[in-house]
């Protein structure tokens, strides 16, 4: 997937977040299927489902609040450890849900993209997001971002790896290498960094996701397991973005919220 250089990829810029205080990007990680699901009694696939209509929920209300960019953990690189049959289940839900969606997010004008190490899937999961990726390519009303196969160490290092076969092509000098350059190259380097990150389920940690993007994120935690995080605990995030004092690096007297 190509990243076009992002001005704000390296040092984030005071102007890149909302003045009204909503987050122009957004970032989720959706944690608490499976417990979902262990609490009802039901199979870990059930939890599954249940967060992929979650998350055709939180869609939909993100784009009326306001919301640009969207990008969720779906699947990491550290997922392929659990037993096979739960990845399995994943797999068929995440095909199923490729052909039920596209068409809806197509019709709402959101584009959908995945980042990851796509390779490491089946020949129809990744002629599937192809596809999806080339149906929305021309949507504007809201960028919609799911990562599978995906860690943020491993996105660092396919940036590095990218800049030493610039240095090796002798098309780049070694000294030349800088934040920007980097951060260039990461993920979704073409969009402005995560305004907010919220993980649910209770845990807090960011779980290797987006290190390099979040560098200057607020991060939100929620108590509510994915499948139960609706409208009005998204809401609550965005309220609580809303009274940050977002400094990058500045004092509160620099940028007069003193």
């Amino acid at each position: 997937m190509s990243n076009p250089a992002n001005p704000h990829s390296a040092a984030p810029d005071i102007d890149s977040w909302r003045r009204d205080g909503v987050p122009r990007h957004v970032a989720v990680i959706m944690d608490g299927n499976n417990r979902w699901a262990r609490r009802r009694g039901l199979p870990g696939r059930a939890g599954h489902e249940a967060g992929e209509r979650a998350l055709r929920d939180l869609v939909e209300h993100a784009g009326r609040r306001g919301v640009e960019a969207l990008t969720v953990f779906a699947f990491s690189s550290e997922n392929w450890r659990r037993p096979p049959e739960e990845v399995n289940a994943l797999m068929q839900l995440f095909v199923g849900a490729l052909a039920k969606r596209v068409p809806e997010l197509h019709a709402n004008g959101i584009r959908l993209r995945f980042i990851g190490e796509l390779a490491a899937f089946s020949d129809e999961i990744r002629a599937g997001i192809a596809d999806a990726e080339r149906v929305t390519a021309g949507n504007t009303t809201l960028h919609l971002s799911v990562a599978v196969n995906y860690g943020g160490q491993w996105d660092i290092a396919q940036a590095a790896r990218a800049l030493a076969r610039e240095v090796a092509a002798g098309t780049l000098k070694a000294d030349e290498i800088d934040e920007a350059r980097l951060g260039a190259r990461v993920m979704l380097a073409d969009l402005p960094p995560p305004d907010l990150l919220i993980r649910t389920g209770g845990e807090l940690r960011i779980s290797n996701f987006m290190l390099w993007q979040t560098a200057y994120s607020e991060f939100h935690f929620s108590d509510e397991l994915w499948p139960d995080f609706g409208a009005e605990a998204f809401d609550a995030a965005l309220a609580d973005y809303a009274r940050r004092q977002r400094r990058f690096g500045r004092s509160g007297a620099e940028l007069g919220q003193d």
